[in-house]
């Protein structure tokens, strides 16, 4: 169906609708339209929820907000259990390339969320950052943390 990603492999609900694949997303608890990007959302949530304990509770697909009058969506928020935005999540279909636009393109969402974790991934390569807003800077982890470290 759609390329292996560089995760642990999952099984997930799909249907065929209108000559289109989609699949069924836990956190909305809809299907949708299985594109590239929605594969890797789908794996990589499902990782954060099974293999870095993440509460799928706290967790918003495509929350919206607002950057100099125009509107964007932030593909995954995450929230601490005190209801704060915790960390931001980009997702791009495997055959993207990540490239400082896609941090460029993170960092302006983080205008709005002020979070002090960004994860950007295509499904392939990961990567996460802690944001210190005080030296103006990034630190890179080699590993994706599990949420309790994170708190």
């Amino acid at each position: 169906m759609f390329k292996q990603l560089n995760l642990p492999t999952y099984s997930f609900r799909t249907r065929q609708q209108d000559s289109k694949v989609q699949i069924f997303d836990d956190i909305r608890k809809r299907f949708l339209v299985l594109t590239p990007e929605e594969w890797v959302r789908q794996n990589f949530i499902r990782y954060l929820v099974e293999e870095k304990n993440f509460p799928a509770s706290l967790m918003a697909i495509e929350t919206g907000l607002k950057l100099n009058k125009n509107q964007f969506r932030a593909d995954l928020l995450v929230y601490s259990k005190a209801g704060k935005p915790l960390m931001i999540v980009e997702f791009k279909a495997p055959e993207v390339k990540i490239t400082q636009k896609a941090f460029d393109q993170i960092a302006r969402y983080n205008l709005t969320f002020m979070v002090p974790y960004l994860i950007v991934s295509n499904g392939m390569n990961h990567y996460c950052c802690q944001v210190d807003f005080e030296a103006r800077n990034y630190r890179f982890f080699k590993d994706i943390p599990a949420y309790s470290d994170l708190l």
